[in-house]
């Protein structure tokens, strides 16, 4: 018998967790699409870049049909692009409010609409959403940002219970505070308005979390690899927390 490569697609896969996600299920045998602006921040072994503009709905649409024509199927799909915006209510522009869900909440709209067609012919899939500790808790001046992870808590819940006929699992990650160019791109810029010296604030973030140290990458990278695969088949509809214990406080 021939075997076949499961097929996952990653959105924002070029960087930070993405990136480890892509190097992650590559490691286990997926062939990985990743569907982002700019290319792999490093090679991916059976990785290929996909230029996408996720906040496109309709450019999602053409590039995972793409990948259906060439791969036949989609096992996993990770929807992980997202960006950051620090404010409160009064400091989010109409346009700053727009672009923050563009990429985080339609961005991930568009990549599960288009990949649920091939997943409910197979009768099965996995789609795996990056949401926060965000999506369960507040945070101040965290206006936009936090509304967006809360969104994808509900999208994860509904569309799990939506095509669980189908053998479709649909669950978000939840990380907290993890050490990757979104975290020290925030930082660079409270540095920048605050005049704080980076390490010490980094060290500061580090000490919030109960076990005393940031989240790294690969470690969420993990994860997702297990809700993807076959020993999670019973878990759908699910926010897994991985921060470090900060939102257990």
């Amino acid at each position: 018998m021939t075997y076949v490569s499961p097929v996952c697609v990653v959105t924002g896969g070029s960087q930070g967790i993405g990136l480890a996600v892509c190097e992650k299920m590559s490691a286990n045998g997926y062939r990985v699409f990743n569907l982002d602006l700019e290319d792999f921040a490093r090679p991916v072994e059976n990785g290929q870049w996909v230029k996408c503009d996720v906040a496109q709905v309709g450019e999602v649409k053409q590039c995972i049909e793409t990948i259906i024509a060439q791969a036949s199927r989609i096992d996993a799909l990770v929807s992980n692009a997202g960006i950051h915006f620090s404010g409160t209510i009064e400091q989010t522009s109409e346009a700053e409010f727009d672009r923050v869900f563009a990429i985080n909440v339609k961005g991930a709209y568009a990549a599960i609409q288009s990949v649920l067609p091939v997943m409910k012919s197979q009768h099965s899939g996995a789609i795996v959403v990056m949401g926060s500790d965000q999506s369960l808790i507040g945070k101040p001046g965290s206006f936009a940002y936090n509304l967006s992870k809360a969104a994808l808590a509900s999208m994860v819940k509904t569309t799990a219970l939506d095509y669980a006929e189908y053998n479709i699992r649909a669950n978000a990650v939840c990380p907290g505070t993890i050490e990757t160019p979104l975290f020290h791109n925030a930082i660079n810029r409270y540095v920048e308005k605050s005049g704080a010296k980076k390490a010490d604030v980094v060290a500061d973030e580090a000490a919030q979390q109960p076990l005393g140290r940031l989240g790294q990458p690969e470690e969420v990278a993990e994860l997702v690899l297990f809700l993807a695969g076959d020993k999670a088949t019973f878990i759908t509809g699910s926010l897994q927390v991985i921060d470090g214990g900060y939102t257990a406080r």
